[in-house]
């Protein structure tokens, strides 16, 4: 598949959200990163339904809406996320009310589930849900503030993933959320990603020629 770029929402300019989002959608880009945050499981609060659901009316035919809850309890948002017209829908493994009950009721309301994982959280611990889910994000920086620098030791994270996923035939996307720069971009995707989720490396500057640079890099 074509290596993509899902740029996080977060690092665009929400006084003038409208004009980074026509300049997303004029570089063809397919995916849009769209981060929640309570303020409980991460310290940070972002944005919520109201803003997600503007975004939607304007551009559901334009991008694919891949929101990543960052919150204790996304389950009482499973209802609201799918009638605003999201497509993804990912958790985290580590909130405490975690289930496989929760993927399934993700699953059973339409939406692609996606399944996330912090850094010092061992890879190996999601494998047996692999099968249950459509996206695997593996967050390359501790979840809650952009702008932070890549954790090297994720690289061997993708690269197990990566090798379960092709060793029993899964039909997974794996993800990747954090750091990720020009320099970077390219061996992140060798080691095994297939979406690489950028906010200020897209944002800050030229948003076109920005996103140019990285599908220059990640699709060679």
């Amino acid at each position: 598949m074509k290596k993509e770029i899902a740029p996080s929402i977060l690092s665009a300019n929400f006084i003038d959200l409208k004009k980074d989002l026509d300049i997303l959608s004029e570089s063809n880009i397919k995916y849009i990163h769209l981060d929640v945050m309570d303020g409980n499981f991460v310290p940070n609060i972002s944005f919520g339904t109201p803003i997600i659901e503007s975004i939607y009316k304007d551009y559901n035919e334009k991008f694919i809406f891949d929101t990543h809850l960052m919150v204790d309890n996304p389950g009482i948002f499973i209802d609201r996320f799918k009638d605003i017209g999201v497509d993804i829908f990912t958790i985290h493994y580590e909130i405490e009310k975690f289930s496989t009950d929760l993927l399934d009721k993700i699953r059973n309301k339409g939406m692609k589930v996606g399944l996330s994982i912090n850094p010092d959280t061992n890879v190996e611990n999601i494998f047996k849900f692999l099968d249950k889910i459509d996206l695997i994000l593996i967050m390359s920086v501790f979840p809650g503030f952009g702008g932070q620098k890549f954790i090297e030791t994720s690289i061997e994270k993708i690269r197990a993933v990566r090798k379960f996923i092709d060793k029993n035939n899964l039909d997974v996307i794996v993800e990747v959320d954090g750091g990720i720069n020009f320099e970077n971009a390219k061996s992140i995707i060798d080691a095994g990603s297939d979406i690489l989720v950028c906010g200020t490396t897209v944002f800050k500057g030229d948003i076109k020629e920005n996103i140019n640079k990285l599908n220059n890099c990640i699709n060679k």
